[in-house]
């Protein structure tokens, strides 16, 4: 019995001793893939294969897991798959900005006070529904301005555009002899009168200076703008016979009321229209500016109104400028009236504009 249990007891352990190889060859991981058969003479041929360099061992073949313990090295750059972003395509880097010049009057506020000296003499005629009959309507308006002023003031709108209010005054008196009978505003003087004749113009217009070319404007020193206006003018004339309103006995003359005689005949007329043109300045340095403009608008054998200027503008102080050059305006009110005025007139002129920036 003794013996009995003594075998029992040999043959266990030689069976657990038996399977412990086994256990420990399932627990080792396959570097092979399972549906990959080993070959066979992988066993004996390892013993007659050379030793395998530290960078094989490490680097396992494209496809294989690395095996336990070994941390896997990333392919070569060239090797590895394009990121997310680099199937889209990327938009080219924005243009370099153009640094934006403003020139004076391109920013801020400015106004300008101008004296010119226009000394052509406009004239009134009968228009097309004028019923005065034995006499003439044509009066030439004696007399020439002393001077004539304006007054311009300007704001700064977007980008090199300008808003601007333009306001011009001027009157003339002078007087005549006329040597055949005229009639003026329904008033008769006889040939060889002597006739004081005035008349006063003025002028409100208001303009939008649009940038036209070049744009983007950089550092250019070129500018043409389109002009874009709304003009009002009035025009008063007066005629008047002062030495006939006493008798030869140097007595006033009454009328059949009892008043004293008037020998006064005075209208108005206006023009209220758009106006279109064009402005171009040069800047050849940074305290001199070129300027040449002109608009008009009108009807042919009705009315019309034009205006243009030439100048050269000297920068003589931070806010100061002076301008110095030549101007002219005409107008014709509308024919189809009793009576119609025309003048056109072209003088020297010069001014002082402040701005509010300075330079």
């Amino acid at each position: 019995m003794k013996n009995l249990l003594t075998g029992f007891l040999c043959t266990c352990l030689l069976v657990i001793a038996g399977s412990a190889p086994a256990r420990a060859q399932e627990k080792k991981p396959d570097s092979q893939p399972a549906d990959q058969a080993v070959p066979a003479t992988t066993a004996t041929s390892d013993s007659t294969q050379p030793a395998a360099s530290d960078a094989d061992q490490q680097t396992p073949p494209a496809g294989q897991t690395p095996p336990t313990g070994q941390t896997p090295v990333p392919p070569p750059a060239e090797d590895q798959p394009a990121g997310p972003h680099s199937m889209i395509a990327q938009p080219p880097p924005p243009p370099p900005k153009v640094p934006d010049v403003r020139r004076p009057g391109e920013s801020g506020f400015w106004v300008d006070i101008e004296g010119w000296l226009p000394k052509q003499q406009p004239y009134q005629n009968g228009g097309t529904k004028n019923t005065d009959t034995g006499s003439s309507t044509f009066i030439t308006l004696q007399g020439k301005p002393k001077y004539a002023q304006s007054l311009d003031v300007g704001l700064a709108v977007g980008l090199h555009n300008t808003l601007k209010l333009t306001l011009t005054n001027f009157n003339s008196v002078g007087d005549y002899t006329s040597p055949i009978i005229v009639s003026a505003w329904s008033q008769e003087y006889s040939g060889g009168e002597y006739i004081s004749t005035n008349y006063h113009y003025e002028q409100a217009k208001l303009s939008y200076e649009y940038l036209t070319w070049p744009f983007p404007v950089g550092s250019r020193k070129v500018r043409l703008k389109t002009l874009w206006q709304v003009q009002f003018t009035n025009i008063t004339t007066t005629f008047d016979a002062p030495d006939n309103y006493y008798d030869s006995n140097g007595n006033l003359i009454l009328n059949s009321q009892g008043q004293p005689i008037s020998l006064v005949g005075s209208g108005t007329k206006r023009i209220i229209s758009p106006e279109f043109g064009l402005g171009f300045s040069y800047y050849p340095s940074r305290h001199v500016r070129f300027e040449l403009g002109g608009s008009g608008f009108g009807f042919p054998h009705h009315y019309y109104v034009w205006d243009g200027e030439a100048s050269v503008n000297i920068r003589v102080l931070n806010h100061f400028e002076i301008r110095l050059g030549a101007r002219g305006l005409g107008f014709k009110t509308s024919t189809n009236t009793d009576y119609y005025i025309k003048g056109n007139y072209i003088a020297p002129f010069a001014g002082i504009r402040w701005y509010s920036n300075s330079e």
